[in-house]
């Protein structure tokens, strides 16, 4: 009898235990849902993913990982800064195995969808008929197929053009024509009292660090930059100016900025830098301002359209680094690189409100140290890379529309890996 009451007793305990646990993820999954009908907000959800990509060959490392685009193949772009940004105990030391470790890779690297190296190239070569970046900035495949760099280091005045394969094509702009003289007051990412050149010269750059081609028109849009404050238009093929805008529209002015301050009004010139000039698929061209933490908005020819502010407390370098679309045909979602607070934001395209972010300062996958780049693939997945110390490249799968639950999601685990 005794055994008999034991038996129902476990019985009993373990179908207790298993209705608690039942209620619990009942619990959760009505709380998540009550969340979710209370905010009526969908966004899409991602997950990094911690094996993307594969490891470099030859003991290679990445320096700042300062540009990323994906072409139409679905092949991810990056240019970086190599061994002029790796630390001293980084650069070739040689083991007690003879094999050394490391060196930093060529500048620009092209990889596949499952993570493999396809091409390597770029960086100074003697007698070239181009001039290397001190600082390259910026990559993007045009709908030719032409790869562009942005020039961003302190004499870099100019932009390259080059095949996928590295033949060099077009050189626009001339090294050392755009480059700073005396230190201003309000210093801020470059900015100086007086420079040789500036944001009205029609033929030379100052520091560009991102570059957009449009299809339709052929032209390339200029966020320029660190020196300059302004987008510049060109002709994609022969690189002729062809019109710029400042903040608001306005005529560029190189007088200095004071330091940003949120509850000042906001300023009429862009502050430097200015950090990408994205076009949507229904044209209008997305300004990343981002010392002044916001993102503006215009039409092809300059007019503003509207702006948006994003953690508009965010100082040193800002919060609005750079932007990709989503890959439905309206771009409903923003992602927006913030390298200060090391988040991905999403965005409402229309409406320029925030939705949600992802990340978190630190060294795993899924977070960040100065996320500092961003762009899609066809498939709606997010690929970012990190300047300063962060070093490195990484993907986020993208899992389809959720409810948006809480304003911050934190590092993106994938669900599968979180139970192990």
């Amino acid at each position: 009898m005794r055994k008999l009451l034991r038996k129902r007793s476990v019985v009993v305990g373990v179908s207790l235990v298993a209705l608690l646990i039942a209620l619990g993820v009942a619990q959760a999954l009505l709380d998540r849902a009550a969340a979710a009908q209370n905010t009526g907000v969908q966004a899409p959800r991602f997950e990094v993913d911690p094996f993307w990509p594969k490891p470099l060959p030859n003991h290679w490392v990445l320096g700042q990982a300062i540009g990323v685009w994906v072409d139409t193949d679905d092949h991810v772009w990056i240019v970086h800064r190599g061994s002029s940004t790796l630390a001293e105990n980084e650069k070739g030391i040689e083991m007690k195995t003879a094999e050394l470790c490391c060196a930093g890779a060529p500048p620009v690297l092209e990889f596949d969808q499952a993570g493999n190296l396809l091409r390597r190239w770029g960086g100074p070569v003697a007698g070239a008929p181009y001039e290397w970046p001190d600082g390259n900035h910026g990559i993007f495949i045009d709908h030719k197929g032409n790869v562009w760099i942005g020039g961003n280091g302190a004499p870099d005045s100019h932009i390259l053009k080059f095949t996928k394969d590295g033949r060099f094509l077009l050189q626009i702009g001339k090294k050392g024509a755009r480059r700073q003289a005396t230190a201003g007051a309000g210093n801020q990412e470059g900015q100086v009292a007086g420079f040789v050149g500036g944001s009205n010269d029609q033929q030379n750059f100052g520091r560009v660090a991102k570059i957009f081609v449009d299809a339709k028109e052929n032209e390339a849009y200029l966020a320029d930059g660190y020196l300059n404050k302004r987008i510049a238009v060109l002709d994609a093929d022969t690189g002729r100016m062809k019109r710029y805008w400042g903040a608001y529209g306005n005529r560029p002015d190189d007088a200095p900025l004071p330091p940003y301050d949120p509850a000042a009004k906001p300023a009429q010139q862009f502050y430097n830098p200015v950090h990408c000039a994205d076009m949507s698929n229904d044209r209008l061209i997305y300004v990343c301002d981002r010392v002044a933490d916001r993102l503006q908005v215009f039409s092809p020819d300059g007019k503003f359209v509207k702006e948006g502010f994003f953690a508009p407390n965010t100082k040193g370098s800002g919060a609005v680094w750079d932007i990709a679309f989503s890959k439905d045909p309206e771009q409903k979602y923003i992602f927006m690189a913030d390298g200060m607070n090391d988040v991905v934001r999403i965005v409402d395209r229309q409406s320029l409100r925030e939705l949600t972010t992802f990340g978190d300062g630190g060294r795993q996958a899924g977070q960040f140290y100065g996320v500092h780049s961003i762009a899609t693939d066809s498939k709606g997945n997010i690929y970012t890379t990190e300047t300063w110390e962060g070093k490195r490249l990484q993907k986020f799968v993208n899992k389809g529309l959720a409810p948006v639950t809480k304003p911050h999601q934190g590092v993106v685990w994938p669900e599968s890996a979180s139970s192990r």
